[in-house]
């Protein structure tokens, strides 16, 4: 079995990689796709150019592999067409399982994220890929410039009130993808992913507080108070209300799910929330 992990340089794929590797995989039947295969050379496993805006690259690395692993793009505004093109070589080559990575409850939410997510999912449905949609939550790793601010100024300040965010680290959902990318009885799964806790701001805070060893404190603002200060910060009038949406989708409770499914396909406990940021502080 030959298995495709897609954006291999990125955060999320090295770690995939490495999951599957750590699960017994054999170096050789993974394939690491990336748009600039210099930066993959250190992964241990063959390296293939993969660019989301090239299809003749995407159908080529896609040839004679059984499984794909979509890790989704990070380009917001992009992903669709970028996530098309690697499910049309999907479909033509026959892969014998599909795995996405997604948002929560990407069909059903307000999460301004959703979206590009939804019609991914809807895409690979159309498809008819033997799919499995991974809905990760929020990666803890995210936090790692609000930890920086908080060290420097003892204020944590969000447009997200009492709503709770059931975030893992990245290593978590990188398991939970080399699972179901190994393991047989996953395929047309939907599952939706989260750390075993789901916390609020306010404990943001109090965890920032026992990294850092100060008092954090943490100010919630309404949506135009964020809006306004992410302008006065300098952000344009799109990435600021982009931002501010977010925060306002987390305090709507976009992100607040947990029931425990990551830990039991990662067979463990997700990772603690003061332990994840430990490991970026």
């Amino acid at each position: 079995m030959t298995i495709l992990v897609t954006g291999a340089t990125g955060n999320l794929g090295r770690l995939i990689i490495a999951s599957l590797l750590e699960r017994g995989a054999d170096p050789q039947s993974i394939v690491a796709g990336a748009r600039d295969t210099a930066k993959a050379a250190d992964l241990g496993v063959r390296v293939v150019r993969l660019d989301y805006t090239d299809p003749a690259s995407v159908a080529a690395a896609v040839e004679g592999v059984d499984t794909v692993v979509l890790v989704s793009g990070s380009e917001v505004g992009q992903r669709v067409a970028q996530h098309q093109a690697v499910i049309d070589a999907a479909k033509a080559a026959g892969v014998s399982k599909f795995i996405y990575t997604s948002a929560p409850k990407a069909t059903t939410s307000d999460l301004v994220l959703a979206p590009e997510h939804k019609a991914t999912e809807e895409l690979i449905a159309a498809a008819g890929l033997p799919a499995v949609i991974l809905r990760n939550n929020w990666y803890t790793e995210n936090y790692a410039a609000d930890l920086a601010r908080a060290a420097e100024t003892g204020v944590l300040t969000s447009g997200t009130g009492d709503g709770r965010v059931a975030s893992a680290s990245r290593k978590d959902f990188a398991e939970a993808a080399a699972v179901v990318a190994l393991e047989d009885g996953h395929v047309g799964e939907v599952y939706e992913l989260g750390g075993d806790v789901a916390w609020t701001y306010s404990d943001l805070a109090s965890t920032f507080s026992e990294i850092t060893g100060r008092e954090v404190a943490f100010v919630p603002v309404s949506f135009d108070e964020q809006l306004a200060a992410l302008r006065e910060a300098g952000l344009d009038e799109g990435t600021a209300g982009f931002v501010a949406a977010l925060d306002a989708g987390i305090r709507g409770g976009a992100l607040a799910e947990t029931d425990g499914t990551l830990a039991r396909l990662i067979g463990r406990p997700t990772t603690p929330l003061v332990e994840g940021l430990r490991a970026i502080a």
